[in-house]
């Protein structure tokens, strides 16, 4: 049981981590201010599930995975591509906006899969909430962004 927590998990701890990453990365890379924090703040947020999820997965025994994924990679390189042809600030916001669907399907994947073990669905029943909120203000700023143009 504790190896099935802590494979759902540290599925969720790559996703999360690609997350962190690529907010990290737009945070340096945008020139607008509020962009820039908004970013800043989310990475931090992104850091913290992983550290919970980290924390979990020890807790079964397991050991936390410490990568993101090459879906994350690919979705980070395309977004530099984007940015660097197009408007950037609006290129990053909807790559993140990506990012964040990916991640919130991951944990409301987990939450609903009946073989997801109780202690792992705790976890990601707990932070849901929070994915879903920086899920939310991506989407709501990607199209504000789009509506914009």
């Amino acid at each position: 049981m504790s190896n099935k927590t802590a494979h759902t998990l540290n599925d969720l701890i790559a996703i999360a981590r690609d997350g962190k990453d690529f907010y990290e990365e737009a945070a340096q890379k945008v020139d607008d201010t509020e962009l820039r924090t908004l970013f800043a703040r989310i990475a931090t947020t992104k850091s913290q599930i992983v550290t919970e999820l980290s924390a979990a997965v020890q807790a079964a025994g397991g050991k936390p995975e410490d990568s993101g994924t090459f879906v994350g990679s690919m979705q980070q390189m395309y977004g530099k591509i984007r940015a660097t042809l197009g408007d950037k600030e609006y290129g990053y916001v909807a790559e993140l906006e990506e990012s964040e669907d990916r991640l919130l399907e991951a944990f409301d994947e987990a939450s609903r899969d009946a073989d997801t073990p109780p202690a792992a669905r705790d976890v990601v029943v707990r932070l849901l909430p929070e994915v879903r909120a920086c899920h939310d203000v991506m989407r709501t700023r990607k199209l504000a962004m789009k509506n914009a143009k």
